[in-house]
């Protein structure tokens, strides 16, 4: 089986920064993605960021789920459960931010990928990522498209299962 991957986008990076994009893949292979509207406290915007992502805050605003209904999803599909990610330090205070505007505690744990590699898988990793990358054609920079990527990758080194034909 292989591990939950989850990915976030974000407002920008540093102090004042916000999820704005929650995607994640199951172990069964089912995505799950969501825009996040914004509260009126979060304010902090990077055009570059808007730029790499392509969201914009008007859509934000036009399609995204209220922080409450985020973390409701997020707690009913990962309960009790283990999400992966690449990026632990900047996912983590960024799910920190949703489930505290939410009023709300989260019913999983986050952990970094590396715990799943050991050595020479890590050695191999941004090998398999690129290849991962290419083989589901993700041009794209979205939340699901990264989690799927660093889920395929992940089963490219043989982590939760069988490697995947190279």
């Amino acid at each position: 089986m292989l591990p939950c991957v989850i990915d976030i986008e974000a407002s920008g990076f540093g102090p004042g920064s916000y999820p704005i994009e929650v995607g994640y893949v199951l172990p069964d292979g089912r995505t799950r993605c969501t825009l996040v509207r914004p509260t009126d406290e979060w304010t902090h915007w990077d055009t570059g960021a808007e730029r790499l992502h392509g969201i914009t805050r008007e859509l934000l605003w036009r399609h995204g789920r209220p922080v409450d209904g985020v973390a409701a999803m997020l707690n009913a599909d990962l309960a009790g459960g283990l999400a992966y990610t690449d990026n632990w330090a900047h996912d983590y205070a960024w799910l920190a931010r949703l489930f505290d505007a939410a009023q709300v505690a989260p019913a999983f744990r986050l952990a970094h990928l590396r715990e799943l590699l050991d050595d020479g898988q890590a050695a191999r990793w941004d090998r398999a990522f690129a290849a991962a990358r290419r083989r589901l054609q993700v041009n794209r920079h979205r939340a699901s498209n990264d989690a799927r990527v660093v889920q395929r990758a992940l089963r490219h080194l043989g982590v939760g299962g069988m490697a995947a034909g190279r």
